[in-house]
């Protein structure tokens, strides 16, 4: 459940990370909160894609789920 709320925030996400050449994809979601991600294309390299991991995907990733606690890059 929490699993499927992730992911629909992460598609909120998506357009904005795609319009730069990335893009990001769910690895998993544990029991106390914890989203996994992997960064992908033009971020998975980019020098500011911790930023935008905090900055930007956990930051709405907390708004739309509460039940998230931080958000890793994997």
């Amino acid at each position: 459940m929490i699993k499927e709320k992730v992911q629909n925030a992460l598609n909120k996400v998506r357009p904005s990370l795609q319009a730069d050449g990335g893009d990001v994809q769910l690895v998993d979601v544990d029991a106390q909160g914890v989203v996994k991600v992997k960064l992908t294309g033009a971020c998975g390299g980019c020098p500011m894609s911790q930023m935008t991991l905090k900055m930007g995907i956990e930051k709405v990733l907390k708004q739309q789920v509460p039940e998230v606690t931080r958000v890793e890059s994997v």
